[in-house]
C-alpha cells in the first residue's frame, strides 16, 4: 500500500496531487472521524474543535460552508444551522500525518455554544482555572433566533 503522506514529505514546493487521492489517504479514526480545528483566517484565533467524517469534509470543500459531524446527534451539523453563527471556509490543510484538519474560516459572531467568540475560554493557570472571556451573546438568545435565510 502506498503511504501518500509519507510520499508528500519529499514533495517539492507547490507540487499538486489530485484531491481524490488525498481524501482516500486521510486517516479517519475507527469511528470514521477526523478532528477539525477551526481558526479565524485573518487573526489566527483558534475558535473551536469539532469532528468531521468524509461526507462533511467533502461537503465543506464543495460548498465553502463548514459542515461537521455531530457525534451526539449522529448526523451532519452545518455550523450555524440553529444559531445563525456560520463558518465560511477560507482554507483547509491536513497535518503531516493526514489525521488532523486545520480549517481557516470566516466566523460570523460567536463560534461557541456558550455565546463566546472561542470555545477556548478556560485558562489553566497554576492551581486554578480562569475564565478569559465573556459571552458576546446570551446562549439562550442565540439559539432562539430562526436560522432561515442565513
Amino acid at each position: 500500500m502506498v503511504d501518500t503522506f509519507k510520499e508528500l514529505e519529499r514533495a517539492e514546493l507547490n507540487a499538486r496531487q489530485p484531491l481524490a487521492t488525498i481524501l482516500e489517504a486521510v486517516r479517519f479514526n475507527a469511528d470514521g472521524l477526523i478532528p477539525a480545528i477551526a481558526q479565524q483566517h485573518d487573526s489566527g484565533e483558534v475558535l473551536m474543535m469539532a469532528w468531521m467524517n468524509r461526507e462533511s469534509l467533502e461537503e465543506t470543500l464543495a460548498t465553502g460552508r463548514v459542515c461537521y459531524w455531530s457525534r451526539s446527534r449522529q448526523k451532519l451539523w452545518r455550523k450555524g444551522e440553529s444559531s445563525g453563527q456560520q463558518q465560511h471556509l477560507r482554507g483547509a490543510c491536513l497535518d503531516c500525518d493526514g489525521d488532523t484538519l486545520l480549517l481557516q474560516v470566516e466566523q460570523t459572531g460567536p463560534a461557541c455554544h456558550t455565546g463566546r467568540r472561542s470555545c477556548f475560554y478556560v485558562a489553566l493557570e497554576g492551581d486554578a482555572a480562569r475564565i478569559t472571556s465573556e459571552p458576546l451573546i446570551d446562549p439562550e438568545t442565540l439559539y432562539q433566533k430562526p436560522a432561515e435565510g442565513r
